[in-house]
């Protein structure tokens, strides 16, 4: 009985072995069954072709790790090319990255960004943490330094205050926008105008946004804005008649400027309060005009009114000699 039971087993183990078994082999040829085996592996990425070694893939706990121990599939080509199906640009960087343990990053914030969503996807954490040091980095650049946007158009200025979150402060400065000569002194006070617009931005640069018009209608005009709408404005030019002709005068009013600068601050974060209340009162006893100068109010009511600070405009001046009456006309 045993001996006809072992017969029986052999010729039951034979049929087995005439029936055609499933084909599994082109299974293997498509997915990777574990490339630990081989000292080289070829990577197609997106077209990109790569040649590099498993030790090279293998150094991080990534996602290329688990691609050549076999736990993530993989599709290989008829030519042996592990086909991963994603953009092969940035993939030289990943792999130089693994290679070396660092690696240049591109200075482009866009570049820089897509070199970090590859990096998630690899699962290379070194890269990861490389590419969001960088990007604090650059954000830490561009927080130091002060830039200052050019208005280009009325739409575009419109848009820039209605959009900040912080109050605004523009110097409208067009020199060159002036039928009349300049008086003596105009060029100057212009400049220092402008050095203190710099010297304002240095200081409140994190706080409030500067902005520059050189296109506007006003030769030299300081606008403040909080919340969207103008808060003040102070106009440094007029009209001054000297020797039975017409010329233009800039005035420098640093003072009311720089008062004004910091009015403007109460709108930092929605920080104003009712009633408009000023960090300086720009009515009070500590403050003044300054000769020559006025100030004038909206036409609206309450905190909506704008306050207009200019110089007195069409002023007659006869700049002849020392005692002569000196008129001014409104």
């Amino acid at each position: 009985m045993s001996a006809e039971a072992s017969v029986g087993g052999h010729d039951a183990d034979s049929v087995r072995s005439a029936v055609p078994q499933p084909a599994c082999h082109s299974t293997d040829e498509r997915r990777n069954p574990g490339l630990m085996g081989s000292k080289y592996v070829k990577l197609n990425v997106g077209g990109s072709l790569h040649y590099t070694t498993i030790q090279t893939l293998s150094k991080e706990d990534s996602l290329l790790r688990s691609i050549c121990t076999g736990i993530t599939d993989a599709t290989i080509d008829s030519e042996g090319w592990v086909v991963l199906e994603r953009s092969g640009r940035h993939f030289g960087l990943v792999l130089n990255f693994l290679r070396d343990g660092s690696v240049p990053l591109p200075e482009d914030h866009r570049e820089l960004d897509e070199v970090l969503k590859e990096a998630q996807y690899y699962r290379v954490q070194g890269l990861v943490q490389h590419c969001l040091n960088a990007m604090q980095k650059q954000q830490d650049i561009f927080e130091s330094v002060c830039r200052i946007p050019m208005i280009t158009s009325a739409k575009e200025e419109q848009k820039m205050i209605a959009t900040c979150r912080k109050p605004v402060v523009k110097l409208q400065n067009n020199r060159g926008n002036n039928k009349y000569s300049y008086t003596s002194n105009s060029d100057d006070n212009l400049l220092k105008n402008i050095e203190l617009f710099d010297k304002l931005v240095l200081r409140f640069n994190n706080r409030v946004l500067f902005v520059k018009d050189v296109l506007g209608d006003e030769i030299c005009c300081w606008s403040f804005y909080g919340e969207g709408r103008k808060i003040a404005e102070v106009c440094c030019t007029s009209i001054v008649y000297a020797t039975e002709k017409k010329q233009t005068k800039v005035e420098f009013p640093e003072a009311r400027i720089f008062e004004e600068t910091l009015n403007i601050l109460i709108y930092e974060n929605n920080r104003s309060g009712p009633g408009g209340f000023h960090l300086l009162d720009s009515r009070g006893s500590g403050s003044s005009l300054g000769a020559g100068q006025s100030e004038e109010e909206g036409a609206a009511g309450g905190d909506r009114r704008v306050r207009r600070i200019h110089v007195r405009r069409h002023i007659m001046h006869d700049e002849r000699g020392h005692g002569q009456q000196t008129v001014y006309k409104d």
